[in-house]
């Protein structure tokens, strides 16, 4: 019993202790709190102590106030009065620009009338000298002038009628392909046929309009019988020289149709002067290379056309080769791989004499069977590859001369197929091929050669022809700064060629011996 006194008693007192250490750390915190706002008291009337002389704080804060407000005032005025005397410089500033700028376009006007008077007289003038200078040199040197005028004209006349007599020969030849360079890129055959039949138009309208000739007859029916002969003559003339354009070229059509102008109003000179207008032949030019234009643009498209069935043909031919190749492949693999297993089993029941015979003929079989494989493999892949192929350089010297190569490309799985096809009846003999370069992009490759070789073109109308004159080791060169690496047969064998001209000189040899 005394025990659980004594203990109850420590509780006690520790409890009590600890009371005490709470009270006494709350004690001190409270302390520590109020001697922090005395600090800060402190501060404020320290603060306050310059206002000490101040009986009245709120007085002096009204009359700092009202002072602010009288000066802030002040200044509102001075910016109001400011304000508004600029406005006033503005509207003094803008009324005086638009009354300059009123005098300014007053002395333009001025000034461009005075110009046009001073231009006009003087164009006036100019005229007036002119023709009093012609008039003083008829009247001075008489005919002499007047030939001197005429010159031209009569050397005019004397050309077209020597082009009508000894004909046209190949001087006023241009190349056509020069008419289809002013026109724009996506300007074709159906564009073309338009403005063909608006200069029709024209040249229809012109006609019904009085417009195509004139004459100098006053009275009106011999007018018109002059105008008609003149008009006719030269639209006859005119209409059979477009009728040629598809078989001739346009610079000569062109100058046919000048020669027949130029004749025409010779003739027409016997009736009071009655010519056709300079207009009128141009309206005729107009059609004429409207015609030519849609002609050319026609027979493009029709070429474009023919390349695309071609390459069309070319892909098909291609894709058949691929096919058969594979199926062909599939059942060389399938038939070795039966005649290894036959092998193999007679291996196992041969005796020792045969067996290395056996082992042999195994491994013939493997190596045919890794071929067979291989090839049924790059024919699949090219399948898959739409621009895989062989860019070819060839040569047909009995047909073409020395120097002349076809740089094209094929997608054949064998490119000497499309080599054969080349040298077929269409030309006199075989092809001799100088490289054959397979490309993982065979068109690419093909186009980057012609534009190296542009220049060479042997047909520069139609460059799709892909013939070229230049030296077999320019060809190499190039490729090879591709970093293109190819086996090359420099020197053309033209086997067929050379044979015929051995036959030709035996058959020249013995008839010269016979007689």
């Amino acid at each position: 019993m005394l025990i659980f006194i004594i203990l109850a008693l420590i509780i006690t007192i520790f409890v009590i202790k600890k009371s005490k250490t709470k009270l006494q750390k709350t004690l001190n915190e409270t302390v520590s709190n109020l001697n922090k706002t005395i600090r800060e008291k402190d501060d404020i009337i320290s603060e306050l102590s310059k206002y000490q002389d101040i009986i009245d704080v709120q007085s002096k804060c009204d009359e700092l106030l009202s002072t602010a407000q009288n000066e802030a005032e002040l200044i509102k005025k001075r910016y109001e009065t400011l304000l508004t005397f600029a406005q006033i410089e503005a509207e003094n500033i803008k009324e005086k620009s638009l009354s300059a700028k009123k005098q300014m376009d007053e002395q333009i006007k001025i000034r461009k009338v005075e110009y046009d008077n001073i231009l006009s007289t003087a164009l006036e003038q100019s005229k007036q000298i002119i023709s009093d200078a012609n008039i003083k040199a008829e009247e001075i040197a008489g005919d002499a002038y007047k030939a001197l005028n005429n010159h031209k004209e009569l050397e005019q006349k004397a050309k077209a009628m020597k082009n009508v007599i000894e004909g046209y020969g190949n001087k006023y030849i241009i190349p056509t392909h020069g008419i289809l360079d002013e026109l724009a890129d996506d300007f074709g055959y159906t564009e073309a046929g338009i403005e063909l039949k608006k200069s029709r138009q024209k040249s229809k309208f012109m006609v019904e309009n009085g417009l195509a000739a004139k004459c100098d007859y006053v009275e009106n029916n011999r007018k018109t019988t002059a105008i008609n002969f003149v008009t006719d003559a030269f639209n006859g003339k005119v209409d059979t020289i477009l009728s040629t354009v598809k078989s001739t070229n346009y610079g000569v059509l062109k100058q046919k149709i000048t020669d027949s102008y130029i004749l025409v109003n010779n003739l027409g000179e016997a009736f009071r002067n009655a010519v056709i207008t300079p207009e009128y032949l141009q309206a005729r030019l107009d059609e004429l290379k409207w015609a030519v234009a849609a002609f050319e643009l026609k027979e493009k498209e029709k070429e474009e056309q023919r390349l695309i069935k071609e390459q069309i043909r070319e892909e098909e031919r291609a894709r058949r080769d691929y096919e058969k190749a594979i199926k062909e492949a599939a059942k060389e693999e399938e038939m070795l791989k039966k005649l290894m297993e036959k092998a193999q089993l007679q291996l196992q029941e041969a005796n020792d004499q045969q067996k290395a015979e056996y082992e042999s003929k195994l491994i013939d079989l493997q190596k045919k069977l890794q071929e067979a494989e291989e090839k049924n493999q790059r024919a699949l892949s090219m399948a898959q590859q739409t621009k895989s192929g062989h860019v070819y350089i060839i040569s047909n010297v009995g047909s073409f001369g020395e120097d002349v190569y076809k740089i094209g490309m094929t997608r054949r799985l064998d490119p000497l197929d499309r080599v054969k096809e080349l040298g077929d009846a269409s030309v006199p003999f075989t092809f001799d091929v100088h490289s054959m370069i397979f490309s993982d992009d065979a068109p690419k490759l093909e186009t980057e050669l012609h534009k190296i070789f542009n220049k060479n073109q042997v047909n520069k109308v139609n460059p799709k022809k892909e013939f070229f004159k230049v030296n077999i080791k320019d060809v190499k060169s190039q490729i090879e700064k591709m970093g293109i690496q190819s086996k090359w047969t420099m020197l053309a064998e033209a086997k067929e060629y050379r044979e015929s001209l051995a036959i030709e000189n035996e058959m020249k040899s013995s008839e010269e011996f016979a007689s």
